[in-house]
């Protein structure tokens, strides 16, 4: 079975819905770092289409998750698990059960897709095919589902 791994903030999660929920303070305390807001990962709904496609692809493909969280907000490494808990499930019966992967070198990770909508941390080196996500080729849900289904 090929492999489709997801990028989390910016594919399947909303990451501007977690800084609007941030007070001023907060988002002037961190300016131009809000990664580092320390649980803004709790705060996050899920990126239009994101689940309904994720179910799509996980009946034909082994799905993962291949994401990066910032280095200097531990407890983003946690509220992503959390994240995923809450929209997907915690139990086996879950996509993404005990299938995550946190790394800052994704080039390192062997796989036939990588949904991404950067090309940083090594996601444009990625073993397979890069799908970069918000691109004019796949601006969204419905042509990557197009293209992968």
């Amino acid at each position: 079975m090929k492999t489709v791994f997801f990028d989390m903030d910016g594919v399947l999660v909303d990451f501007e819905s977690g800084i609007d929920k941030l007070d001023a303070a907060a988002k002037a305390g961190y300016d131009g770092r809000l990664d580092e807001v320390p649980g803004i990962f709790s705060l996050m709904e899920p990126a239009a289409g994101a689940i309904e496609a994720v179910h799509k692809i996980a009946g034909v493909y082994e799905v993962f998750i291949l994401s990066t969280a910032p280095w200097l907000n531990p407890s983003s490494w946690s509220d992503k698990i959390l994240w995923i808990h809450k929209y997907f499930g915690a139990d086996e019966g879950c996509v993404f059960y005990k299938k995550v992967i946190l790394t800052h070198q994704k080039q390192l990770i062997m796989g036939d897709y990588l949904i991404d909508d950067r090309k940083k941390w090594g996601a444009d080196r990625f073993s397979g095919e890069f799908i970069h996500f918000g691109s004019e080729r796949y601006p969204g849900w419905r042509e990557v589902l197009e293209y992968l289904l």
